[in-house]
């Protein structure tokens, strides 16, 4: 592709989100609102969260371009996204008219070949962007072709829809989530193949801080860096399981300071903490010290 978005510094906080907080586009005063949470970024719904009537989109919009310029001017450091409707939908055009080049990329949701991420792309080089792409993959096609998808230079970011993929399907979500299990580890897989981050699935369950951490558990175990949160209680509990604990921060300062002592004395191989040590367990130490410098606090 000619334009590299990838290669361009990411928004502060951004390098591993563990939280990404959504509100409708048409809801001005819950937009306000989004920064009172904290979460590493925000963003404005023009998709899921709004009536998927031309009436009810094209009403969104104004409310949606007022509130990120409003919410841009109070929360400077807050990195905001915007969500338009799937590229190939009748409304995808008209959002584009709500995009501005402060945001810190687009959502783009049910992306399912880079066919379409070059659309994309093609289509904000219309209006002067070159937006960073956090792409959403929630089809069959989409986590079929996750790998191609993610290796777009413009795609920076990504998630995994559940409840899309299993209504794609024809299937049922469970509680269990045992129908999604192979999707969310395929779309997992792709994000490390190609190092983009990628975000976890929704916890519909508002009130049951329980089955979010225990979703959010499984979501960690199978490699995403954050969650999609769709109320702000749930931006806490995002970042107490994807963020480092203080516990693993001070183990993996006092390894890697080990391994540098070994190996300022000529060892190269050492013991830490009654354990021998090898080059897994020193990447996954500054994994998460990465990660605590990724989170912007």
């Amino acid at each position: 592709m000619s334009t590299n978005v990838r290669s361009a510094g990411r928004p502060a906080g951004l390098a591993r989100p563990r939280s990404l907080l959504f509100a409708p586009g048409n809801r001005a005063d819950l937009i306000a609102k989004l920064p009172r949470s904290a979460p590493d970024a925000v963003v404005i719904d023009l998709e899921d969260a709004i009536p998927g009537t031309p009436e009810a989109k094209a009403a969104a919009r104004p409310v949606a371009r007022d509130a990120a310029r409003d919410l841009l001017g109070a929360a400077p450091h807050l990195p905001v996204f915007l969500r338009v409707n799937a590229v190939h939908s009748p409304y995808f055009a008209d959002d584009l008219h709500v995009l501005t080049p402060e945001l810190a990329g687009v959502v783009v949701p049910k992306l399912e070949r880079a066919d379409d991420v070059r659309q994309v792309v093609n289509a904000l080089a219309t209006f002067g962007l070159t937006l960073p792409i956090l792409a959403g993959l929630e089809t069959g096609a989409g986590v079929w072709h996750a790998h191609e998808i993610l290796r777009e230079d413009a795609v920076r970011w990504a998630y995994f829809g559940a409840e899309d993929y299993t209504t794609d399907l024809g299937g049922r979500r469970t509680p269990g989530g045992l129908e999604v299990l192979y999707a969310r580890s395929q779309v997992a897989l792709a994000a490390r193949l190609t190092g983009v981050p990628a975000l976890d699935i929704v916890v519909t369950a508002l009130n049951d801080p329980a089955r979010f951490r225990e979703d959010a558990g499984l979501g960690r175990a199978l490699g995403y860096a954050g969650k999609l949160c769709i109320h702000p209680a749930q931006v806490e509990l995002a970042h107490e399981l994807f963020g480092a604990t203080p516990v693993e921060t001070a183990r993996a300062r006092a390894l890697l300071a080990a391994a540098h002592d070994a190996a300022t004395q000529g060892h190269g191989a050492f013991s830490f903490e009654g354990q021998m040590v090898d080059e897994p367990m020193l990447a996954a130490a500054r994994a998460i010290l990465a990660q605590e410098v990724g989170s912007g606090e």
